[in-house]
């Protein structure tokens, strides 16, 4: 009865529970799809990892409990009486565990702390024995790695320790960068080895896909060099800023101070530094808005830039509404308005003469109190409501009942300097599939033709003047020798969240493009609360601007719109004299050192060679690239990876960038121009340079101080 029960009764269940025993998984781990720049520099990647181990059973039998605790706590700084309970752990019924993890600080730990626990094991091997087992061991892994540390992280976001998508573009895009885990299923023996004659069960893994960003990571760099500047200056609650191609609305860098390391963010306590301002925070956005409201007012045909009015105070609904300067400047006409940013002007043109519903369908149009598509979680619509004569004038100059979130300005601006057209916020250029060797393109995408390209074109010439005017420019702070350049200020008081404003307390900001007559760039620097209440956009926002833009337009190779006053002096004193050739760097890629020295040396070209090889494996610059004088060419002979640091004083930012990023080099930079001096300093195998550019004779700089 009993053979019976078992063998025909239970015999399904039995053998299933069998199967349970003798079958076996096994994961096949999917690899997370790197994210690159646009212009394929890697900013977050896969990279091995390792977690820490000890075996309580082993160092018990060793007696070496106590100096492996020491050491590990040392290695790892964790707590030596957490390491000392791992490493005499017990079971239940007091025997010792043969396996426990080390966690948090032993988890997926990089290659740095693993050579120095792979040292330790070799030092107690010493003393136990070649090959011992010493109880200690490194379990190999993966992790999420971002290869430069703080760079972009609010955009990237990070993956935490369990490989979960948190923040930022990791977490938007996770079912594309995430790719699908694969699986094998066979029998086994007792022993756990395959047997002959089982069938498998294959699922293969399946890899996730590549981003490719439209963000530069040098402009990144630039970016947040100089938030990090005003940030340490000011003390403010946060610092912002956008840089964008207008005609495309590409994103090529956007940060956000404080910030955080992704590789390291369980080490931020605070959790401010994770917010990302450029979508999530709103603000009532002061005088940078006062362009907006402009475009709509000469698309209307409104704005006669040398018709008059009487600045100082203008009334509405028996409310006042003040210009920043008490009294005004008497009456004049509405470019000086516009120069000086006078809030008057501005209720004018946006209360008086566009009107509620004509200022309300602009306003919508550019896209305000609408998200703007910005592929990141979190993102913010903003507040758009003219419910009243007093909102409609105080959003004509931007406060009362209209707030943005930076990403909206610079959506907004964008369409007036690219002729008209609103265009969505570009993050991903390509989406590249590993495993079908497949890419997906994401062309920039046109909402909507808001104004035309005449206005657009009328407009940047008015806004040219707020930077260029020396005398009364509120935006002359971002005045840039050469280049057309045009922009506004924004000094916006605080609003208390039971109504009325705060006294001491601004939101102080700078938006502007260049070049005018073909915008390339767009900036805009946002500063929330800066600790001198007497700072404004163009005191504070506007060098940031400058340093970014400068910086940004040189990188790109965008020339000036005019010859700098110096150069225009020189020609004018060598008049009549045959004017200096222009060097173009020749191509000498895999020719021999002999041949390639003899190629510049006809040219006239001083070069430096670099590395041990035979042929030249890479030239900086690239060929074709018009050399300016006093700069030489880099010829390089082997791997970059075994070179190191040549002399580069003379050499351009962008040569410098060049290099560096070719050699893997980190660095910093200060000043504009050319390189007059460099630091290298060394941490292990990590090299970090320090260098200092100045202008040279004929270059542009910028005007002395008025």
């Amino acid at each position: 009865m009993r053979i019976f029960w078992v063998q025909v009764v239970d015999a399904s269940f039995l053998t299933e529970k069998a199967k349970e025993t003798w079958s076996t998984t096994v994961k096949l781990d999917a690899v997370r799809g790197t994210i690159f720049d646009r212009n394929m520099n890697t900013l977050a990647v896969d990279a091995p990892a390792y977690t820490v181990a000890v075996n309580p059973k082993r160092i018990h039998d060793l007696k070496l409990e106590e100096p492996i605790a020491a050491k590990l706590s040392e290695i790892l700084n964790k707590p030596l009486p957490e390491v000392m309970t791992l490493v005499t752990a017990k079971k239940n019924n007091g025997t010792y565990y043969d396996q426990r993890e080390i966690r948090e600080e032993g988890w997926k730990i990089d290659q740095d702390l693993a050579d120095k626990i792979n040292a330790y094991i070799d030092e107690l091997r010493d003393k136990v024995g070649k090959n011992a087992d010493v109880g200690i061991y490194l379990l190999k892994e993966t992790k999420r790695f971002y290869p430069n540390d703080s760079l972009a992280s609010h955009l990237l976001g990070y993956t935490d320790k369990q490989g979960k998508a948190v923040t930022g573009l990791e977490a938007f895009f996770d079912k594309d960068l995430a790719g699908t885990d694969g699986s094998i299923s066979y029998d086994q023996d007792r022993k756990g080895y395959k047997l002959p004659s089982a069938d498998e069960i294959y699922k293969p893994e399946k890899d996730g896909k590549n981003l490719v960003l439209t963000l530069d990571q040098n402009i990144q760099h630039f970016t947040e060099e100089a938030l990090k500047e005003v940030y340490n200056k000011y003390q403010p609650i946060s610092a912002t800023a956008i840089v964008a191609d207008p005609s495309t609305m590409d994103i090529l860098a956007t940060a956000s101070m404080p910030n955080y390391n992704p590789n390291k963010y369980w080490e931020t306590k605070n959790q401010k530094n994770f917010y990302d301002h450029s979508i999530k925070s709103v603000y009532e956005p002061g005088s940078t808005f006062k362009i907006i409201t402009l475009a709509a007012a000469v698309q209307e045909g409104l704005f006669n830039p040398n018709e008059t009015y009487k600045s100082g105070t203008i009334k509405v609904g028996g409310w006042p509404i003040r210009d920043h300067k008490r009294g005004g400047w008497g009456e004049i006409t509405f470019l000086e308005g516009l120069k000086r940013s006078s809030n008057v002007a501005f209720v004018k043109l946006g209360y008086e003469r566009l009107q509620k519903d004509r200022l309300e369908k602009y306003l919508e149009d550019f896209g305000f109190g609408q998200k703007t598509g910005m592929p990141l979680f979190g993102e913010q619509a903003g507040l758009l409501r003219l419910d009243s004569n007093a909102a409609v004038a105080t959003a004509s100059f931007g406060q009362g009942s209209v707030a943005v979130t930076p990403i909206q300005q610079v959506a907004g601006v964008a369409a007036v300097a690219n002729g008209g057209k609103l265009m969505a916020p570009r993050l991903v250029k390509e989406i590249i599939d590993p495993t079908t060797n497949t890419t997906t393109k994401i062309e920039p995408t046109m909402v909507r033709q808001v104004i035309s390209p005449e206005t657009s074109r009328k407009v940047g010439e008015y806004l040219e003047q707020v930077v260029s005017d020396q005398k009364i420019g509120t935006g002359k702070s971002a005045y840039i020798e050469g280049y057309r350049i045009a922009g506004k200020t924004g000094t916006a008081q605080k609003p208390k969240k039971g109504g009325g404003y705060e006294a001491n307390k601004y939101v102080v900001s700078f938006i502007g493009y260049a070049p005018v007559e073909d915008p390339k760039l767009l900036v805009y620097v946002i500063i929330d609360e800066p600790n001198d209440q007497y700072v404004g956009g163009g005191s504070a926002a506007g060098p940031v601007f400058k340093s970014i833009m400068s910086q940004s337009l040189r990188y790109l190779g965008i020339e000036p719109s005019s010859k700098p006053k110096q150069e225009t002096e020189d020609e004018t004193k060598n008049e009549g004299k045959p004017a200096k050739p222009v060097v173009i760097v020749p191509d000498v890629l895999k020719l021999k050192i002999a041949e390639a020295k003899e190629k510049l040396t006809n040219q006239g070209i001083t070069f430096d060679t670099i590395g041990k090889g035979s042929n030249i494996v890479r030239q900086v610059p690239d060929a074709g690239t018009p050399l300016a004088q006093g700069n030489r060419v880099y010829l390089i002979t082997e791997d970059p990876k075994n070179i190191t640091m040549p002399d580069m004083k003379g050499s351009s930012l962008r040569d410098v960038l060049e290099f560096c990023t070719l050699l893997d080099i980190s660095y910093t930079i200060t000043g504009e121009g050319y390189v007059v001096s460099q630091e290298t300093t060394k941490d292990g195998d990590k090299m970090h340079v320090n260098f200092k550019l100045e202008p040279m004779t004929g270059a542009p700089s910028d005007p002395p101080p008025k």
